[in-house]
């Protein structure tokens, strides 16, 4: 069928949906020009040309230079309007909160990991944390800050901006985190679980041409974020990604945090290699133990971190055959052990179909450490420029 030109509307008036989509492109760097962004969204370079001409006109995007195409005419680059604004952002854990600036296209700076007492609950962890992410707002411009993120390792309820039931954060559930920084800050502010800001944060700085993957985070916990055609996605009821309570023949009946028994948590997450190494008799208290252990080639921590890669590839395998991604993404603290990593890459291999893996990237986050840090930015700045379109444009935005 053949797309309809969009009807002129007065400026100002009803800019659609599309317009998110082109500003989440030009805020991620996934795009520059034109073409790119229609490429992209598979939509009609006149439909998209409508789109930009009326951000251009709400000043939201800016025209400067050119860029010369393969055997065309130049196209003039794109960019967001007022683009030197920038989100603080901090990823949560246990004890400690990884902060950082982070800048239209994926950009980071001044990263730091500061104390943060999770277990005390939000009214008494947030204020300190708040005044650190202040301080680095402070030193780029008050003025030029346009919101503020925050990755948790739990599940969020996006909708409502709160955490719901969390396993590792006592005292959070149901508490209104958004809400609470965006009275203290003044600006749009964006939470997401820690998984799908580091799908998120990968996404924004790899090729545009990878627009399906699957992020697995390897910590404490395990987490997936799945990225298809480009845009996170969260499934019905926001939990897509939940590979950890998979149930797997290997874990028998050994409780899970869930409440289940036998889940893919209890034999592959770091939680679960203190367990089982403790059993052998080794002095663990962490993941942080237990990768240092295998750091060190120990030979019965190297033993059970190559099993537990095993056991994760084997539950990957089915979703990566299900969902033909164009790369596998492994981040969290267990993915710097190469035994894991080849583990997890060889039961892909061998328990996937030779189409779907012919082409397919396994690889570890090349943001490394970074990877929720850069997607809770996003998640902010992208609330920013939806609060801004919605503005302007008289519609509403919760």
């Amino acid at each position: 069928m053949t797309e309809k030109s969009p009807p002129r509307r007065k400026h100002g008036a009803g800019v659609s949906s599309l317009a998110e989509r082109v500003l989440e492109l030009l805020a991620s760097g996934q795009a520059t020009t034109r073409t790119q962004i229609a490429g992209l969204l598979g939509a009609a370079p006149s439909t998209i040309s409508f789109t930009v001409s009326q951000l251009l006109e709400l000043g939201l995007v800016a025209e400067e230079g050119t860029v010369s195409s393969a055997g065309g005419r130049p196209r003039k680059v794109l960019r967001l309007g007022g683009s030197d604004g920038f989100a603080v952002a901090a990823e949560l854990g246990g004890r400690h909160a990884h902060v950082g600036v982070v800048l239209p296209g994926g950009g980071l700076t001044d990263v730091s990991t500061v104390p943060f007492p999770t277990a005390d609950g939000p009214d008494a962890a947030l204020p300190g944390l708040a005044g650190t992410l202040a301080d680095l707002a402070d030193k780029h411009g008050r003025s030029q800050l346009r919101g503020v993120g925050l990755s948790l390792p739990g599940p969020v309820d996006v909708a409502s901006g709160v955490v719901t039931l969390p396993s590792r954060m006592p005292g959070w559930n149901r508490f209104p985190v958004r809400a609470w920084l965006e009275d203290h800050f003044g600006v749009p502010a964006g939470i997401e679980n820690d998984a799908n800001c580091m799908a998120v944060g990968e996404h924004t700085v790899q090729p545009a041409g990878r627009r399906q993957s699957i992020m697995v985070k390897t910590g404490t916990a395990i987490g997936a974020g799945v990225i298809a055609d480009g845009r996170l996605y969260r499934g019905g009821t926001g939990a897509a990604g939940e590979i950890t309570h998979v149930r797997v023949e290997a874990a028998h009946d050994i409780p899970c945090s869930c409440g289940n028994t036998g889940c893919l948590e209890t034999v592959a997450s770091g939680a679960a290699l203190v367990r089982i190494l403790r059993e052998r008799g080794l002095a663990v208290a962490s993941t942080e133990d237990v990768v240092r252990l295998a750091s060190d080639a120990d030979p019965e921590a190297t033993r059970a971190v190559r099993q537990a890669g095993r056991y994760l590839g084997q539950v990957l395998a089915a979703n990566v055959n299900f969902f033909n991604p164009d790369a596998v993404y492994l981040g969290g603290i267990l993915s710097t052990l190469e035994p894991f990593v080849a583990a997890v890459r060889s039961q892909l291999y061998e328990g996937c179909h030779p189409l779907v893996t012919e082409h397919l990237v396994i690889e570890r986050a090349s943001l490394g450490a970074d990877a929720g840090l850069v997607g809770a930015g996003q998640f902010a700045l992208q609330r920013a420029l939806a609060h801004a379109l919605h503005t302007v444009t008289g519609n509403h935005h919760p």
